[in-house]
């Protein structure tokens, strides 16, 4: 079994450049520039279907171990379980305005940034109190036999960063590709 510690933070951390990439189309937005809003709409598809279907599900196995391990965990557990669902039901909201946008619905400008600023602000809130606090504690409390049922939680290819990837993400891989070798440019 690869390591599963290394996966599911591989998973945050290719969640985490997604949030950056929409963040960035936002600032545009802001500025008064023309943002990707198909671009933006594909990155929040995949944020609702991929982490929902496979990751967090996985996530909840291992917080249902964790509380198992210690029980003293169970606030903690019980605040990033009500995150995934907080989480979900800021995305499903940011989806409908962006889909709304893009089939040219008049929607005001306050009502796109403040569905945006909330998914971003409680999206990387949750995905640091995972890394900062969630990990750690699995990487040190789980047996085999923990990891064991975790990998047995529902599973499936990721359609963005996986090898065989979704057509409907081909701009959105273009678009991280590129962030990346800017970002590398700069720290050279």
């Amino acid at each position: 079994m690869a390591d599963p510690i290394a996966a599911w933070h591989a998973d945050h951390v290719n969640f985490a450049r997604l949030l950056d990439v929409l963040e960035k189309q936002l600032s545009a937005f802001r500025t008064g520039e023309q943002p990707d809003y198909v671009l933006m709409l594909d990155i929040v598809h995949y944020l609702r279907h991929y982490p929902d279907r496979f990751h967090h599900p996985r996530e909840d196995v291992a917080f249902a171990r964790l509380v198992e391990r210690n029980p003293a965990l169970q606030l903690q557990i019980a605040r990033r379980l009500q995150e995934h669902r907080v989480i979900a039901a800021a995305g499903e909201e940011l989806f409908k305005v962006l889909q709304g946008v893009v089939e040219e619905a008049m929607i005001e400008r306050h009502v796109v940034e403040t569905a945006a600023a909330t998914y971003l602000v409680y999206y990387r809130h949750h995905l640091d109190a995972e890394e900062q606090g969630v990990l750690p504690l699995a990487a040190e409390l789980f047996t085999p036999g923990d990891w064991a049922a975790v990998a047995a939680a529902p599973a499936g290819p990721d359609p963005l960063f996986g090898e065989d990837f979704e057509t409907r993400y081909r701009e959105l891989r273009r678009q991280i590709a590129l962030e990346a070798r800017e970002a590398d440019l700069r720290h050279r």
